[in-house]
């Protein structure tokens, strides 16, 4: 789920070119969309991904994202909200520490919290996350039970970027999955996890090897 550049004129976000870019990735939990995106880096090397992970943060202390960004050898630090005394205080705290890394691109893997102000002056446009479902049917923190619950049979997954908005952001891909008869929300889940993870990587890649830019809602790999 997101909250979170606003709708309006083209934004060219980022260029082509030979440099490697840099991501950093912020998770909340098992980070298994984190090692997707480590597994194709490895896979390919970086130069022929396009990207390479720089650091890694996180809005609690241990959970197995982190464990795995430090097996990986990747620096890694936590922003908790409860240490700040208010929400737009925890909001610049994470933006600082996110821009300390110098990222071209800011991946949540699952990361649960709502960014704000601060944080979208800085990454707007730059900042990629994945929902459960295939927007804009299904925004929002249950977009899986929701699907099943109206009876839909497709759903899948979508990669966008953040906006102030509740999982409104542009969208940049998406992933179909069939609802099968016998599905409960548990095993659809796991199958839109799957396709997420790929689609992640592939995407994540693309837009860091051919560059991009925003026209409005739309999204142009170049």
């Amino acid at each position: 789920m997101d909250r979170n550049p606003r709708k309006g004129p083209t934004v060219a976000a980022t260029t082509p070119g030979p440099a490697v870019k840099r991501l950093v990735v912020l998770v909340s939990g098992s980070g298994t969309n984190l090692q997707a995106l480590l597994d194709e880096i490895e896979r390919a090397g970086a130069e022929s991904y396009g990207a390479r992970i720089v650091a890694v943060g996180a809005d609690r202390t241990g959970i197995e994202g982190l464990a795995r960004a430090e097996r990986a050898g990747l620096p890694t630090f936590v922003c908790r909200v409860k240490d700040f005394a208010t929400r737009e205080e925890w909001d610049a705290a994470l933006a600082g520490a996110v821009a300390a890394h110098e990222p071209d691109l800011v991946v949540s893997a699952g990361f649960m919290k709502i960014v704000g102000k601060e944080f979208l002056a800085r990454f707007g446009g730059r900042f990629v996350n994945t929902h459960p479902a295939l927007l804009p049917s299904f925004p929002g923190a249950h977009g899986v039970r929701d699907a099943l619950a109206y009876g839909a049979k497709v759903t899948g997954c979508t990669v966008h970027f953040v906006d102030d908005g509740v999982d409104t952001g542009p969208i940049i891909a998406q992933g179909v999955v069939e609802v099968r008869d016998e599905d409960d929300e548990s095993a659809l889940h796991e199958r839109i996890k799957d396709v997420e993870r790929r689609l992640l990587a592939e995407v994540v890649g693309r837009l860091a090897r051919n560059g991009y830019r925003i026209e409005g809602r739309k999204v142009v790999i170049q």
